[in-house]
């Protein structure tokens, strides 16, 4: 890890990561699909609620560089206050995990590898 994203924290990373998450995949979500804004939204509420997110860090965990690793043991270890309503502890925790693997690449301005990690989470999206 870049030596100042050393001093963030899990929560701060997974902070950055939610927004980058969601843009990611409400990006792909459009441009595969000209619908409303609430079918658009009920579509990308399905890929980033907690336990989608959780199912999405198995897909690439093994794919991840050391540094990657060390992002996602950060989120996973991070306590936050509370968890979705709609997900285990461990769940919440996974994809708590996953956000901070994506606001640590968005910040370390790695966004090929961002689009590369996104394409492998949302991998049979498409045909839904």
């Amino acid at each position: 890890m870049g030596e100042s994203l050393k001093t963030y924290s899990g929560l701060a990373l997974a902070f950055m990561g939610d927004a980058v998450y969601s843009l990611y995949v409400s990006e792909r979500i459009v441009r595969r699909a000209n619908m409303s804004a609430a079918k658009l939204h009920a579509r990308v509420s399905k890929i980033v609620r907690a336990p989608a997110q959780a199912e999405a860090l198995d897909r690439i965990s093994e794919r991840l560089f050391d540094d990657e690793r060390e992002a996602v043991k950060r989120g996973m270890n991070s306590k936050p206050e509370h968890h979705a309503k709609n997900a285990t502890v461990y769940e919440y925790q996974k994809a708590t995990a996953l956000e901070a693997l994506f606001g640590y690449l968005f910040l370390e301005g790695r966004s090929d590898r961002i689009n590369e990690l996104i394409d492998i989470c949302m991998d049979g999206e498409a045909a839904k």
